[in-house]
């Protein structure tokens, strides 16, 4: 009877979730009982992200080809109290994600939530890219997210429950100019996840599958960034904190998801893309160009991140402080489920008490009408 009500209990949490029964038959930990392990955390949204799981108590196992940036990460882990372990790698090298794995469950017993983080870009046209740096992207963004999603399957199938979130894009859906290898690649991801996440759902496997979708976020991405625009490129308004997006994945180690968007121009761009393609197209053209270029001139061959890491940058936030949003209520909403459900709750009965207080004043609009008709036939009938 216990089992039954258990079970019960499941499928209406499940319900709410949005989730199937199988496929969340198996709760997520808390995440001061899990280790999550970060690829792409020696800075921006990965190294915001393995700080805010350390503050909660996770212990986290950070990965990156700047080993200078991780130490330094790690130790700073430490000095707080938390737990941590360093591995050198690159996304790009199965040997070297596969490595992580095997690390992490000597080091740490297993790993709890994996998430891929490893990004580089070119900002460039189309017709100025060289095949090696599409290649390139491909291979870091793309394969490398692969990589990192065969080497985490085999440890979370067998231990029968845990996460796998993938940093995606807002141009998984809406590519931008200049961004022609990245969006491929990011188009790619999400394609890879969809097909993933049902072979997972067709399995009855528990282990839960998350994109997050950030719009433009302040981190060094973009001053790491290859550029043949001639200019330093930057992320087009509205720009988030990477804080935001250690949020969304945070939420998404415990809970069961499917997406997150970070920011509500996230989700905007991509209502919009579905629903008016040719609005969005007039949209991007009248500002995605100019919004992705600085004034700062930047030659092709200055030092970037693509093949080598800038083992100079470890910060978290970029060159746009000033102009970007300190907070993100899209985003808060999306990780606090239960404050949006009473927020929808309440502007429902707002919206019942409205319209009762109009009908109410309909109906006496009418019983006076009705009343003055009554009057008026009186009057000539006495009259």
């Amino acid at each position: 009877m216990a089992v039954l009500t258990q079970q019960k209990a499941s499928r209406q949490s499940n319900r709410r979730s949005g989730t199937s029964f199988f496929q969340s038959s198996n709760s997520l930990k808390p995440l001061q009982h899990q280790t999550v392990v970060l690829m792409g955390a020696s800075s921006g949204m990965g190294r915001a992200t393995a700080l805010a799981a350390a503050r909660r108590g996770a212990r986290v196992v950070v990965a990156a080809r700047n080993k200078e940036a991780l130490d330094s990460l790690v130790q700073e882990i430490e000095t707080m109290g938390g737990q941590a372990l360093a591995i050198q790698a690159d996304v790009s090298n199965f040997d070297d994600v596969e490595r992580v794995a095997e690390q992490a469950k000597e080091h740490f017993g297993g790993f709890d939530t994996w998430v891929n983080f490893a990004a580089t870009a070119i900002y460039s046209p189309f017709s100025d890219l060289s095949p090696e740096e599409f290649k390139r992207i491909i291979d870091v963004n793309l394969t490398g997210y692969a990589y990192g999603a065969m080497a985490a399957l085999r440890h979370l199938r067998a231990k029968g429950r845990g996460a796998l979130i993938f940093i995606s894009s807002v141009e998984g859906e809406v590519s931008m100019p200049y961004h022609s290898a990245y969006a491929a690649s990011k188009h790619g991801v999400n394609g890879m996840i969809d097909a993933l996440r049902l072979e997972l759902l067709h399995a009855k496997s528990p282990v839960s599958v998350t994109s997050v979708m950030p719009t433009g976020v302040n981190t060094p991405f973009f001053t790491n960034a290859r550029t043949k625009i001639g200019v330093k490129p930057r992320p087009p308004r509205p720009i988030y904190r990477p804080e935001h997006v250690a949020d969304a994945v945070l939420f998404a180690a415990e809970n069961r998801v499917r997406e997150l968007y970070v920011g509500g121009g996230a989700k905007l761009m991509v209502t919009l893309k579905r629903l008016v393609p040719r609005f969005m197209d007039s949209y991007l053209l009248g500002g995605a160009f100019s919004g992705q270029r600085t004034k700062v001139p930047k030659r092709a061959d200055a030092p970037t991140n693509m093949y080598a890491p800038e083992t100079r940058d470890q910060r978290i936030e970029g060159d746009y402080s000033d102009i970007s949003r300190h907070a993100s209520l899209y985003t808060w909403l999306q990780t606090h489920p239960t404050s949006r459900r009473l927020i929808k709750a309440g502007l429902l009965l707002l919206g019942a008490a409205w319209l009762t207080e109009k009908m109410e004043m309909w109906d006496r609009a009418e019983a006076f009408a009705d009343a003055e008709k009554a009057a008026k036939r009186a009057w000539k009938r006495w009259t």
